[in-house]
């Protein structure tokens, strides 16, 4: 009995390990080693060595962990030929077997394909339409690239937004190359027929993509309502033209503020300098100050904003440093404060619309009124506003008698695409029934029911029953107060019975993304992939480790690339700044 169970000690361990790593490894490598522990009697009673097995599995694990990490924290492939990463790992196991950098290379495409067997898979499957956006990206080298992302509502009603492409897209560069590519690309992920909208920015390139998209034969005919909602016009991009244009009018002082701040955080000597002169002011709880990205007007709200809580601190400084001469005079801080205020609502709006996990094409309009057609059918698909809320901007725009006209023609537009889906989910449901009928060899392929759908009868009156949007838009609204945080795609999950082909209809339209954030967001891991240390890394490399990111690991969101903007003051030691000061 005691050799008996010598012979699972080794497996103990192994499903310890198993245990440990359970959140790292994928679902086939536990399964794995799980059939090992489970067959284990069985090649110890015929005599086989298992040791080998054993070794092969954690072998495999090993290199897939290593892919990982490589994947997740931007190494470079040679990451595992590095000395010291070897000695760590023959420290916690002498016989590991290292790899080399094409290895790795080659671990890395092998869990890039699988991950996209895995997601076109999970596309194939969902019932709705597929949104996408999409935009392009210099590397450091100057190349080109384009990336593509998918938005979508999954099985469980869950928003997800996930990178399809980021590929290079040599010179030249036009409005129907990028068309073909777009085209190519769609056709080789199998979704091509179930595109609803691509979300893109003002570019003039643009215009020219997406009209050869529309009359392309393969995918136009393809595209719900004649492709007449097909394009959604970035709104954060339409923001930022509105607020560049202002900003340009103050473009000294932003200069003096951002100098200001430059000149703050240039040395350990004058960040204590100006901690002092914080600590000179009343109240004063917060000693952060923030650098702006010039061409991100977003980071200089951010600046303008902590700048001006610390306005009498650096009007301190002035005095007490000569070298100190960029600060902002008190008519322009006064001409800040207005601008700031000016801009915080664009920054709430611009922060809002960029959310990748909940719907924005509702919110556009609570904010700005008229955007785009499809966009305000959204905010009628939102329980707590329907038409009326429509109607109220109209009102507010037009006055009463062109808000009622308005709303009316937005209204029958929306039955008409609402009448689309009720076609198709009848359509549909013939179909299977002709699949569910025909099931067997000896059916009966003749309907008995044929004509009864167009039946009228003599002793009953025709139906007067109403369709399911008559019944939603009759029905009343949610306080909007009351549920300012709804779950609006949880709503409609709850819904889908009741409602089965308006809640199709609403998924797909919630599922808009108003901005190319998503798209853009990719942009930061790739300025990591392809940096000044990587320039030569090839296109198809490059893809490989930016979509595995994206599908293992996400994306980081733009938040993240404005927290290293900010630096608080209040992690230096304050005992320093009784030290002497070096002379500048």
């Amino acid at each position: 009995m005691e050799e008996e169970l010598g012979e699972f000690e080794d497996f103990e361990w192994l499903m310890s390990l198993l245990q440990v790593l359970r959140g790292d490894l994928d679902a086939r490598h536990l399964q794995c080693g799980q059939n090992l522990i489970n067959t284990r009697m069985v090649l110890g009673k015929k005599g086989q060595n298992v040791k080998g097995v054993i070794t092969t599995i954690l072998l495999e694990i090993y290199r897939e962990l290593l892919a990982k990490a490589i994947v997740d924290h931007n190494y470079s492939f040679s990451f595992v030929e590095h000395a010291s990463n070897r000695r760590l790992h023959a420290y916690l196991n002498r016989d590991v077997k290292f790899i080399s950098r094409n290895t790795a290379k080659s671990i890395v495409g092998k869990m890039y394909q699988r991950e996209k067997e895995s997601l076109k898979h999970a596309l194939e499957l969902i019932p709705s339409k597929i949104c996408l956006t999409s935009d392009l990206w210099s590397s450091i080298t100057s190349d080109e690239y384009m990336v593509l992302t998918a938005h979508y509502v999954d099985e469980n009603w869950v928003l997800q937004k996930k990178i399809l492409s980021f590929s290079n897209v040599p010179p030249p560069r036009n409005g129907a190359i990028l068309a073909d590519k777009l085209i190519s690309l769609l056709k080789e992920w199998g979704i091509e027929k179930k595109i609803f909208t691509i979300t893109l920015d003002n570019a003039s390139y643009n215009d020219t993509l997406v009209a050869n998209l529309k009359k392309h034969p393969s995918f136009g005919p393809c595209l719900p309502c004649n492709c007449n909602f097909f394009r959604v016009r970035c709104g954060a991009h339409i923001l930022n033209l509105i607020v560049q244009e202002g900003l340009k009018v103050i473009d000294k002082v932003v200069h003096n503020i951002r100098e200001s701040v430059k000149y703050v955080r240039g040395s350990d000597a004058r960040k204590l300098r100006f901690v002092e002169c914080l600590r000179e002011l009343p109240f004063q709880t917060s000693k952060k100050v923030c650098q702006d990205m010039p061409t991100r007007w977003n980071s200089t709200y951010t600046m303008l904003e902590t700048s001006l809580k610390h306005r009498s601190a650096f009007l301190h400084l002035s005095m007490i440093d000569p070298y100190y001469n960029t600060c902002p005079s008190e008519e322009e801080w006064n001409i800040a404060e207005k601008i700031a205020r000016f801009l915080e609502p664009f920054f709430h709006i611009t922060t809002l619309f960029s959310g990748s996990y909940y719907p924005t094409a509702n919110l556009y309009s609570i904010v700005c009124g008229e955007f785009n057609v499809v966009l305000s059918f959204a905010i009628i698909l939102d329980p707590r506003y329907k038409l009326q809320f429509v109607e109220f901007c109209y009102e507010k725009l037009y006055g009463n008698e062109v808000a009622v006209s308005r709303a009316k023609i937005l209204r029958d537009k929306l039955y008409v695409i609402f009448k689309g889906y009720l076609q198709h989910s009848t359509g549909n449901s013939r179909t299977m029934a002709q699949m569910s009928s025909c099931g067997t060899p000896d059916c009966d392929t003749r309907d008995d029911l044929e004509g009864f759908d167009t039946f009228t009868s003599r002793l009953v009156g025709p139906s007067t029953s109403k369709s399911q949007l008559d019944i939603y838009l009759e029905e009343s609204r949610l306080n909007h107060r009351e549920h300012e945080n709804l779950n609006v795609l949880g709503f409609w999950k709850e819904q889908c019975n009741r409602f089965p082909e308006l809640s199709l209809m609403a998924r797909d339209i919630l599922s808009i993304p108003i901005t190319t954030v998503a798209s853009e967001s990719a942009f930061s891991i790739g300025g990591c992939i392809l940096g000044k240390y990587r320039s030569s890394l090839l296109p198809q490399n490059a893809e490989a480790l930016l979509c595995s990111r994206d599908w293992l690991f996400g994306v980081p969101d733009a938040q993240d690339e404005d927290d290293r903007l900010v630096e608080d003051l209040e992690n230096l030691c304050i005992s320093q700044s009784d030290a002497p000061m070096d002379d500048e």
